[in-house]
Formats: C-alpha cells, structure tokens, sequence
C-alpha cells in the first residue's frame, strides 16, 4: 500500500500570530498535495490531526478545507484516512462520519472507534485521535481517579487492545497525534517545539517510541517537522507551511511522506512541497539593513520578514521611524520587528525565550498559582485531577 503522510495543516492559522491569515498560503500548498498524490499514485492520504487551527474554524477555513478533501476523493479518486488532533474538536468533527466513510473518507475523533482497523488486502490502518487520560478512563469505565493517569499506561492499554486486532498477513499501521520522543528524556524533542505545545494536563507528556514497536509505521502529527521523528518508523510528516519566526529562523523546509508499507517490509521518502511565500529573519544592526549590498540579495517586496535588530546603544534608534523605513526597502509584509542589545546576542535571547515558554505548562503554571496564593503549599493528588479534568474540558469546548 502506498500513502501520503501528511498532518498538521491548522488550517486558518495566521502567521506568527499577528492576525495575518494564512489560507491563501495554505490553499496553493495543499492544492500542490493533491498535485502529489496524483503523481505517485498513492492509494491513500494520512491527515495526522489538527485539520483546524481552533475547535470553531471560520467559514473560510472550512470552505478550504471542503474544497482540499473533496480534491483528493472526487478528483483524484482517493481515500482519505484522518483523525482529529488536539486544536480540532472532536465533537464537532464526528458529524456526518458514517455518511463520509461511504465516500472513502475515514475521518476518527472518539476512542470508541480507534479499535477498528480500515482494512485493506494487505494493510490495517489503525486511527487513534488525540485524546487526554480522561477519555481513556470514561471508556473504560475506571472509576478510581489514580487508574489510566499517566498517558503512558493509557496508550499501553490501547495498543495492546489494537494488537489483539492485528492480522498476522497484514501490515499494521498506525496514525495518531502526540508527541513522542526516543526515550525518557523529551529535551531534544521539546527543542524541536517552535509552534506547538507540549501539553501535562493528566500527565500527558511525550510518549516513548518503543510503545509503538508492533507497528510498522507510526504516522505521526502535533510537532512541526519531520526533524523530530524519533525513529525510522515512528515518523513525523511535519506542518506543510512554516507557521512562525522561529521556524523561518530555522530555515525548516516542509513537505510529505510517501511511504510504501506491505508487510515486513516499510520504504519511505521525504518530498519537500513548493514555498508559496518565503520568510526570512534578518539579524542585523540597522544600518546594514538598510544598505543597498546587503538588501539586494533578498526578494525583496516578494517575500516575508522579520528583523531581530542589533545595537550596541538603543539610543542610536532614536527618532527612527524604524518600521516605515524597512517596509520602504523590503516591502509591507514584516512579521516582526525586535531590537536587542549586542551584548545579548539575538539567537541566545530567542532560545531563552523559547526555553522557558516550553518548560511550563498549563499545569505547572496553575501549581504555580496555587502555591503563590497559599504561600507554600502545593496542589494536592485531588486537587490535580480536578484541574486535569477542567483543562481537557476547556480543551473540548
């Protein structure tokens, strides 16, 4: 069997989060997908989650989105194989799913459904949603709040609950939104994190990729680059677009998998997707930025950019109208603009910024909070599984 892995499209995401949409962008991208999978004549698409950036995409997000999946089914003739990831809505993504199954789109948003694979003669594809400990529990039954806490012992349970499915003359893969590191130590994983989130609630932390060793493939969604793919099987696709400065920074190139998968036997390519708009970051002082040599060499007026901007004293920016002069030279979209002294080398300031927006998480945070107002003490096994509970609620909502 041979597949697209793709995932992560967020679609409506604005770039960088300053309320410059993206789905131009993101239409032409993914029109060039479906370009691909006509191309190598694959007998699937695998969306890994987060099909939307939010739970209520706007109108015009979904109107891509409609248009890209009825390209893949009706167009080209192909199934698609999807589930919901943790910015979607699971909820309102089940609508209509018995309805779509006819029409060749398997679209998984509840745990319920994850445990019955979508055959075909020689794969079983396997589609597990992203979900909290807690769905894990009311499925379940668990009763005892201690029980299915830790995300390791749930996905445990799952997979083990899958395997008991497997066909021994079969492929088995599976496709699922988490993140998922080589071992115990999620540091390199977290440093590949630019724009996304590494969620605790309930314990959900990175999985270990040996959880998945009965799988031939492991399709993954939720980190942005296929960079982080913890092992030659237990892959990452990426995000198809760059959604922010700090991967611009990076220069990641975004693209697909096309996997063949027949069983004992697991072949794969990346395939980068064009760039419909380049984005650099520039750092610099200003006075370079503003000489001819140097700016010529960009795209100017053709691209987008952000400026990390080096000085020495800030009061030599004094007076400047900073902005006005480099959408004069390099055209109005600029992302960003930040000044920084030379004695703190931009790229050390951005990493130190990054490092601690990923060291706390929404649960640490409110640990945090607790213990400040209390003046010392910290929540209690009790009071964690409460506030667990209340954040995948919110998550849901």
């Amino acid at each position: 069997m041979k597949l697209l892995h793709t995932g992560d499209w967020h679609i409506g995401r604005q770039l960088n989060n300053n309320g410059m949409s993206l789905l131009e962008d993101q239409t032409a991208v993914l029109q060039e997908m479906v370009k691909l999978a006509k191309q190598e004549g694959v007998d699937g698409v695998i969306i890994a989650g987060d099909l939307y950036d939010r739970g209520l995409p706007s109108v015009d997000a979904v109107q891509v989105f409609n248009s890209i999946i009825n390209a893949f089914l009706f167009e080209a003739g192909i199934p698609v194989y999807a589930i919901s990831g943790n910015h979607d809505s699971s909820r309102r993504l089940s609508f209509g799913q018995e309805f779509f199954k006819r029409q060749q789109f398997f679209l998984v948003t509840d745990l319920k459904d994850a445990f019955e694979p979508i055959e075909t003669p020689d794969t079983q594809l396997f589609l597990l949603p992203f979900i909290d400990p807690i769905d894990a529990r009311i499925y379940y039954k668990e009763e005892d709040p201690d029980s299915l806490k830790d995300i390791q012992q749930v996905i445990g349970r799952i997979l083990k609950d899958m395997k008991a499915k497997f066909d021994p003359h079969k492929a088995h893969l599976l496709v699922s939104h988490f993140a998922v590191s080589k071992g115990k130590d999620d540091t390199d994983l977290r440093s590949q994190m630019l724009s996304e989130t590494l969620r605790t609630v309930g314990g959900l932390t990175s999985l270990r990729s040996d959880l998945f060793a009965d799988f031939d493939y492991v399709a993954l969604g939720h980190i942005h680059t296929h960079h982080a793919s913890p092992s030659e099987r237990v892959v990452y696709s990426g995000s198809p677009l760059i959604f922010n400065k700090d991967e611009a920074r990076r220069k990641d190139r975004k693209g697909v998998y096309i996997v063949d998968i027949k069983p004992g036997e697991v072949r794969k390519k990346f395939v980068e997707l064009p760039v419909y708009k380049e984005f650099f970051v520039l750092e610099e002082g200003f006075d370079r930025l503003i000489d001819r040599d140097f700016y010529e060499t960009y795209p100017r007026k053709r691209a987008r950019f952000a400026f990390d901007i080096l000085t020495k004293n800030r009061k030599e920016l004094e007076g400047l109208n900073i902005r006005a002069k480099l959408e004069e030279i390099y055209g109005p979209e600029i992302m960003d603009i930040t000044i920084h002294s030379q004695a703190e080398n931009g790229r050390t300031l951005q990493a130190k910024k990054r490092q601690e927006r990923l060291s706390a998480s929404e649960e640490e945070i409110i640990g945090t909070f607790y213990a400040e107002m209390t003046k010392g003490d910290n929540l209690s096994d009790y009071q964690r599984t409460i506030v667990a509970d209340i954040l995948s609620q919110l998550k849901e909502n």
